[in-house]
């Protein structure tokens, strides 16, 4: 489904299913098994998935992400390498992600690995498919993975229909109640530009100011990757177009490009993490190097 945005009195139709078919020669399952989130309460996994997501948006509200920003913006919570960090993951499953049950460090390599068959001169392309999902640390600091993992959205204004589970999620929310929050554009401006959206919190937005708290040396498309990946509702949904300005648009292929990495790489071949990690070592100390603040 193409979307308009008006920008500087110019219509820009954006059609986010063009950037989502070279992938199928990689997917190791039809496309349209990806992202199932169908509720099946004898499904475990569907079930579990459902629960979280009901959870996040149940407690979702502009007032707890900015308790979020106070909590993890102090980058004060523990220092480490990235590497460590990464493996850390292979004690994580996400509870919300209805294509994989497995450490979060395979994905993390399968991602980086398709990336840099792909795109072998890129390698901080490579390095942000290997990092992307590294803000999930979070989840081994109490907080509960309704908080971590995810698909995300603006809070603030209201809830688009693309969102997961939007008809029977929301009930309980209490922003929901707010006139502003469930309007349009809510307590944003058209065509704001989404660095002044407030964001869902989760490991996407984490991620994104860690890195740039601790200067990692990343292209803008890069950073728009780590920041706005889990956003489906809008660089796959079409949905808050109206807040988008020039910078969004430019940056939104780059975001659809990396969305292919990191949904249909999915599957039940595991790439040899302890082979590969000497090479993402050498980017890692190229691009974020040394011990960070977390």
């Amino acid at each position: 489904m193409s979307a308009k945005v008006m920008i500087q009195e110019k219509v820009v139709m954006i059609d986010p299913s063009e950037h989502l078919r070279p992938e199928a020669a990689f997917a190791k399952k039809p496309l349209n098994a990806f992202r199932d989130y169908t509720i099946d309460l004898h499904d475990p996994i569907k079930e579990r998935v459902r629960q979280t997501y009901t959870s996040m948006h149940t407690h979702m509200t502009v007032d707890f992400v900015k308790k979020q920003h106070k909590k993890w913006c102090g980058f004060n919570t523990f220092k480490s390498t990235v590497m460590d960090v990464i493996h850390r993951l292979d004690d994580l499953v996400d509870e919300s992600d209805p294509d994989a049950d497995v450490p979060n460090i395979m994905h993390s390599f399968q991602t980086a690995e398709r990336i840099r068959q792909e795109h072998p001169d890129k390698e901080w392309f490579q390095l942000t498919g290997l990092v992307h999902d590294i803000g999930k640390v979070m989840a081994f600091y109490n907080e509960p993975q309704w908080a971590v993992v995810g698909d995300t959205f603006p809070v603030g204004c209201a809830w688009a229909d693309s969102i997961v589970y939007r008809d029977s999620s929301f009930d309980l929310n209490p922003d929901g109640k707010n006139q502003i929050y469930n309007t349009k554009y809510g307590i944003y401006k058209p065509n704001c530009g989404l660095e002044n959206v407030i964001m869902s919190w989760g490991h996407d937005e984490y991620l994104y100011r860690l890195l740039k708290h601790n200067n990692a040396s990343l292209p803008e498309e890069a950073f728009y990757m780590i920041r706005f990946h889990s956003f489906y509702p809008w660089h796959s949904g079409g949905d808050y177009m109206h807040l988008c300005n020039q910078k969004d648009i430019k940056m939104l292929p780059w975001v659809l490009e990396f969305n292919k990495y990191d949904l249909y790489t999915k599957s039940e071949e595991y790439p040899d993490v302890e082979a590969l990690t000497p090479y993402y070592k050498t980017l890692i100390d190229k691009f974020m190097p040394g011990i960070l603040c977390w």
